[in-house]
């Protein structure tokens, strides 16, 4: 498992890219979706996960539907459709970012 503060400015493009492939999610269905795919490298604690998705929402990349399942309401996120821009902006700017992380680390550092 990678460490948090490895993992911590990549959370709000994952959980983003994950809503946004799916119709929508519900939160501890991110978290298992991410544990499943990086097959537990990735662990996002609901301490992580909520924060996040309450800020989207607030910004309005995030809407949320309530479904209730009985005596329990699971609450589903989706992307809207000024999200979808953000989404590209975000996925932009972290694929640039790891392209210069390579530049850093599969390359030899020059000696001054």
């Amino acid at each position: 498992m990678y460490s948090k503060e490895l993992t911590k400015g990549t959370l709000l493009p994952i959980i983003l890219k994950l809503i946004s492939e799916s119709d929508k999610m519900y939160g501890y269905e991110i978290t298992q979706k991410v544990k499943e795919i990086t097959k537990g490298k990735i662990d996002i604690s609901e301490g992580a996960l909520y924060p996040i998705l309450h800020k989207l929402e607030a910004d309005g990349i995030l809407e949320t539907e309530k479904v209730f399942l009985g005596k329990r309401v699971r609450k589903y996120y989706q992307i809207t459709a000024s999200g979808k821009l953000a989404i590209d902006e975000i996925t932009a700017e972290l694929n640039d970012f790891i392209s210069t992380l390579q530049l850093i680390f599969n390359s030899k550092t020059m000696k001054l």
